[in-house]
């Protein structure tokens, strides 16, 4: 007969076991810090309400009953409770910002006067010219209802060729608000907007006009003022591509770049030299670091007299704090400079400088600043490259490398790093934009180098030398540096297979390929391993990752049929942004009038007709085709791009009830029902969106 004492001796094991696993945790448990921030900033974007105040209140109970149950939970498990707490903190902090970055959203379709400042001057995807105005005032409404900001593409034929930071404009054109997924769970642009505080989009046709000159009292403006002007003085001193990709990783200006040269670099995984990310702010630090340094070395009073090392690293701050000023501060750029901030200051402190604690001390300073990054690919590619190198080369310490040459030991490095950062940010990259590039690895090899050895340092030589006039020395240097990558990049993308498209991913996949990745990263113990389980089921998931039967767009004019060839869209022009979503997020790109040609859809006229199983769904457009069908025409859902008004046996989305439910999603369930899914549903009521209606749950149409 088994001991009646071996159940609890065998309990009393298993916690001593897990004791001692979390004690061994804690080394490093600042590194966890940032997850667990991650994971309370996940939450609250990911619920379908938004918290009110009730849910504040419960947060801040349960803050106070962690912080008390610190003080009497035994030391092994302190850290769960830590980690809580700070998981319920990243809610609350996400929670604040998104309180704090609230301003006016127009509500409804405008056509008028608009009159604003020009605070930010860049490209659309349909390469025109694109203003951010700011002092927003339009025509018949009051301030307390105008959008903070608003954005407008230039189109046609302008008296102004040449805007000017902080100049006042007035123009007549269109504007919108911010509109919702383009499908149902796909990417959010009102929550994108919310936090830019743009509170509407749209176009204009006419002649825009200069209301006032520049006007530039506040630090901001005077900083924008000069980054544009740097941006034009390279692109006057490099002619063609490579001024503005100089331009580009001088000022953050891309304005100037071409969209067949951005395909290019895209295609070929060399897209991140043109962002001024992590990349561009390490090599342009590092290399004031090393000249400060070194040139201080070179005098021996000096050398034997001053911390040299400190020296160099307070100017290379300083000047990593003006590059960050120049380059308009977007998102990637701060974390670029908070982490580069972290190493120096840990050199200024005699600390090593690049650890898995530096990174987690630098996503925990753009968590809490912005914790709206966390869902954006820049955050997640930019962490995910730095903690694979670290990590990397933290295992490699322990490699000998005696038997390699030591004159091979630099390519060696840069292959390596090359590899590992691209491996690290695949699957990232491949979420975010359907993407992967086979032949990035080659790319990277050809141009990374030269971007380190010969781009960078001669940004900073004609910087040097432009008060003398010679500033054309250093950009003769970048051109030819740059005119190699723009070859690399178009002689790569060109080549057979270049580039693969893969399916979009659940909302599941990064988050639980994450998790796993950390944990197998951080955890001290062989349960580590577990990591390995958990981001092969991320991939298994994503593998059977579908797509819907059937899209139909926010405004009712195109619709899209999963077929045997790929989807088949109701129309070869008209709606190509939304068509391009899908398409992309099919992964299988295709022309718009290509995906149209294709066999599927039903077509009569204006009417066209998509089959899923037993039902018929017809999608017709104007108001002709519309007085002309008789009932529904046979259909079970009829999807409009009109205001109907007189009642049909069928279900009906028209223009309005449309605009309240977004872009739409049919899918069949296993019974043969239709299922039909909004964006309303997905996207949930959010402050950014300003829903406050309940959403609409997913209508199940079932066969009598």
């Amino acid at each position: 007969m088994p001991n009646g004492d071996s159940q609890p001796k065998d309990e009393e094991q298993v916690r001593q076991a897990v004791s001692d696993a979390l004690l061994a945790q804690r080394g490093g448990l600042l590194c966890w810090v940032p997850l667990c921030l991650a994971l309370g900033i996940g939450w609250y974007f990911s619920q379908g309400h938004e918290p009110g105040q009730a849910a504040v209140w419960a947060g801040g109970g349960l803050i106070a009953c962690l912080l008390v149950a610190l003080r009497f939970v035994s030391v092994a498990y302190r850290p769960l409770v830590l980690a809580l707490l700070v998981a319920v903190l990243g809610a609350g902090i996400a929670k604040y910002r998104t309180e704090a970055v609230a301003a006016p959203t127009l509500g409804f379709r405008y056509y008028g006067a608009i009159e604003g400042r020009v605070v930010n001057i860049d490209r659309s995807a349909s390469d025109v010219t694109r203003l951010t105005l700011d002092s927003v005032v339009l025509e018949r409404m009051s301030p307390a209802r105008t959008p903070a900001r608003v954005r407008v593409s230039i189109h046609g034929d302008q008296m102004l060729d040449n805007f000017r930071p902080g100049e006042v404009l007035i123009l007549t054109g269109h504007l919108s608000p911010p509109s919702g997924p383009a499908e149902p769970g796909g990417f959010d642009f009102q929550r994108h907007a919310w936090f830019l505080q743009l509170g509407a989009v749209g176009y204009t046709r006419n002649p825009v006009l200069r209301l006032e000159s520049p006007d530039v009292p506040d630090a901001r403006m005077r900083i924008f003022a000069l980054r544009m002007a740097i941006s034009r003085a390279v692109q006057d001193a490099i002619p063609g591509e490579p001024g503005a990709f100089a331009a580009a990783i001088m000022t953050g200006d891309r304005s100037g770049m071409g969209q067949a040269s951005l395909a290019a670099l895209r295609a070929s995984n060399l897209a991140h030299l043109l962002a001024i990310s992590g990349l561009h702010m390490g090599l342009l630090t590092g290399f004031v670091f090393a000249v400060i340094r070194y040139g201080l070395a070179l005098v021996p009073w000096v050398a034997l007299r001053w911390p040299t090392k400190k020296i160099a690293a307070v100017v290379a701050l300083l000047v990593g704090a003006f590059y960050l000023a120049l380059s308009g501060g977007n998102v990637a750029t701060e974390r670029a400079f908070i982490m580069v901030a972290v190493v120096l200051v840990a050199v200024l402190l005699g600390r090593r400088a690049l650890t898995l604690r530096a990174v987690a001390i630098a996503a925990v300073i753009v968590l809490v600043w912005q914790p709206e990054a966390l869902t954006g690919p820049g955050f997640q590619m930019s962490f995910s490259a730095t903690v694979g190198l670290i990590a990397v080369f933290r295992g490699l310490r322990n490699v000998d490398l005696t038997r390699v040459p030591r004159w091979s030991r630099p390519a060696l490095s840069v292959f390596v790093s090359s590899l590992v950062a691209g491996l690290a940010t695949a699957p990232y990259a491949a979420a975010h934009f359907n993407m992967v590039s086979h032949y990035g690895l080659i790319a990277n090899l050809l141009s990374v180098p030269l971007m380190g050895v010969l781009v960078m340092p001669a940004a900073v030589l004609a910087t040097c030398l432009a008060p003398l006039g010679l500033d054309w020395i250093g950009f003769a240097l970048m051109e030819w540096g740059l005119r190699w990558i723009l070859f690399v990049a178009g002689f790569v993308a060109d080549q057979p297979g270049a580039v693969s498209h893969v399916v979009a991913p659940t909302k599941l996949v990064l988050p639980l390929l994450t998790l796993g990745v950390l944990w197998l990263i951080l955890w001290q113990g062989r349960l580590r391993f577990a990591g390995l389980a958990v981001a092969a089921l991320a991939f298994v998931i994503w593998h059977g990752s579908t797509r819907p039967a059937l899209l139909v767009a926010e405004d009712g004019a195109l619709i899209g049929l999963m077929g045997a060839q790929g989807r088949v869209l109701s129309k070869p022009a008209g709606g190509s942004f939304v068509a391009g979503i899908w398409l992309e997020n099919d992964g299988a790109p295709v022309a718009q009038q290509d995906a149209a040609a294709r066999d599927g859809l039903l077509r009569d006229g204006r009417a066209v007709t998509a089959v899923l199983g037993d039902w018929r769904v017809m999608q017709v457009s104007g108001k002709t085709a519309l007085a002309g069908l008789q009932g529904c025409g046979g259909a079970d859902v009829l999807v409009i791009n009109q205001t109907e008004e007189t009642p049909r046996p069928c279900h009906v989305y028209d223009l309005p009830r449309l605009r309240q439910t977004g872009a739409l999603a049919f899918d069949l369930n296993a019974s043969g029902d239709l299922v039909i899914v909004t964006a309303q549903t997905a996207a949930g009521n959010r402050l950014w969106n300003g829903r406050t209606d309940t959403p609409e749950p997913p209508i199940v149409l079932t066969r009598q």
